[in-house]
């Protein structure tokens, strides 16, 4: 494709845009309204671009992985998010992580999460997030890009293809979102392995599997 982005139809973010700073700081000031439920609530907001992915494509799956340095990855095996060339022949990669989801920002009526919050966006993860990498394999390429608190801190750098489409996320939450030390069975790391697979029963297109990885 290589029209101009600003012709691109915008269906849940806006082509034209790279990064919405102002956006990325209204969440910064407000976890605990964006993240009603810390570190859980930023994976089900993953988790819910996975489950979309499946429902179009009559099935899918998704591997969550709490990591010991608190951080959380989730792997689909979607389509990859959506990347385009332009009339410039640049890259583009739809700017899922650093701008509003135009169907639930400004609409959190529109849908509730699993765990009973409304859903955002994966904005909301990037920019609750110390780092955050997203790792996108398509047809038409593989990339990875790097973000700080929701901001690009790099471009769409290639990686190897493999063969397979989907995407990683890779995110360590920031500051009180981080995974603490935790007291209640299955929460050694402030996430519940058992909450987060009653959780995945909501999306019935969707495969959930959790790998605990966290010391202790």
């Amino acid at each position: 494709m290589n029209r101009t982005r600003t012709t691109w139809r915008n269906t849940t973010h806006d082509w034209a845009a790279t990064v919405d700073l102002r956006h990325l700081e209204g969440i910064r000031r407000g976890p605990a309204a964006f993240a009603p439920g810390g570190t859980g609530h930023l994976i089900l907001e993953v988790l819910a671009y996975a489950a979309d992915e499946a429902e179009c494509n009559g099935g899918g799956r998704a591997l969550v992985t709490l990591h010991a340095d608190g951080s959380v990855s989730v792997a689909d095996d979607g389509r990859g998010t959506d990347t385009r060339r332009d009339e410039r022949g640049e890259t583009v990669k739809k700017p899922v992580m650093a701008t509003e989801d135009l169907r639930f920002f400004a609409h959190p009526e529109v849908q509730t999460l699993p765990d009973g919050h409304p859903r955002r966006g994966m904005s909301v993860v990037a920019a609750l997030s110390e780092h955050l990498v997203h790792t996108n394999r398509r047809r038409n390429g593989s990339w990875s890009q790097r973000y700080a608190h929701g901001v690009p801190v790099s471009g769409l750098d290639p990686v190897d293809d493999d063969g397979t489409t989907g995407t990683l996320v890779h995110f360590h939450p920031a500051g009180r979102l981080g995974a603490g030390t935790g007291t209640g069975p299955g929460d050694r790391a402030g996430v519940a392995v058992d909450e987060l697979m009653r959780w995945a029963t909501a999306w019935p297109d969707l495969t959930v599997e959790v790998a605990d990885r966290r010391a202790g």
